[in-house]
């Protein structure tokens, strides 16, 4: 999933794809992939499959637009997208972390679901603060769209503008350094309550080493489950803990589920 931007993103969309690209040649001829993007819309872009030429299209088909829902997109991959993929499955979450135009979900929603959610969550945050102070006092020119929807349904190609462009003050949703930090914790729970790990990506060396690094953890990743009691109360947070007895190995796994209604064996 990444983020489609315009101001916030210190990479520009060919190294970004560049680099999910180059992620995606170090998966298993067999792995599947589902692409999304977010601005103000969700765009899926590519069902899971392990059809690489599709993959390659989905993702050069990215574009740079305004908005940010991605509470909205989150909601959308892990209550409708994954369910009845089978098999091990894992997030890798591009972005800031602000949210600015969800309506239909919130972080707490997202944190609440992550914590029954069968899959891990490995963001990929960079950060945006010091440009979004830089920028939001500036006046923003806003072109108005052609109709032509080009070879992108559902989205319109900017044109040239013919006539005086309108001018619009920058706006102040999700540029408080309260945001940011709301942000970062929001981020950082998602991976600690899955079991996955937070990456920051200030380069584009980090940014593909980030990418690297989840694709190595991905093949060495290790599914493991157990079955709990059956008078476990539906909906109630239970703790974890994986421990082994090699010395100088570190485990990370999830620390906690929420007891599902139906399912009776939880992985972590």
């Amino acid at each position: 999933m990444t983020e489609s931007i315009t101001k916030r993103c210190p990479f520009c969309a060919e190294e970004i794809q560049a680099a999910a690209l180059a992620f995606i040649n170090q998966l298993r001829p067999n792995d599947k992939v589902m692409v999304v993007s977010f601005d103000q819309e969700v765009h899926l872009l590519c069902e899971a499959t392990n059809d690489r030429a599709q993959i390659y299209l989905a993702i050069r088909s990215t574009r740079i637009a305004t908005g940010t829902s991605l509470y909205e997109a989150i909601d959308l991959v892990m209550n409708n997208r994954l369910k009845g993929i089978p098999g091990r499955k894992a997030i890798i979450l591009f972005t800031d972390g602000v949210d600015t135009t969800s309506t239909r979900s919130n972080d707490l929603r997202n944190l609440d679901d992550a914590r029954e959610l069968d899959a891990l969550i490995y963001p990929i945050r960079y950060d945006t603060f010091m440009d979004v102070q830089q920028m939001k006092n500036k006046p923003v020119v806003i072109n108005k769209p052609a109709t032509n929807t080009g070879p992108f349904p559902g989205r319109t190609i900017p044109t040239i503008p013919t006539a005086q462009p309108t001018v619009a003050q920058g706006g102040e949703a999700g540029t408080s350094p309260e945001d940011y930090k709301r942000a970062e914790e929001y981020l950082d729970q998602l991976a600690l309550r899955t079991g996955g790990r937070l990456y920051l990506a200030d380069s584009f060396g980090n940014l593909s080493g980030a990418f690297t690094k989840i694709a190595s953890e991905l093949r060495e990743y290790y599914s493991l489950g157990f079955y709990p009691p059956d008078s476990e109360e539906p909906g109630k947070l239970r703790k974890l803990k994986v421990r082994v007895d090699k010395p100088e190995v570190a485990v990370r796994s999830r620390d906690s589920y929420v007891a599902g209604k139906t399912a009776k064996r939880k992985k972590f």
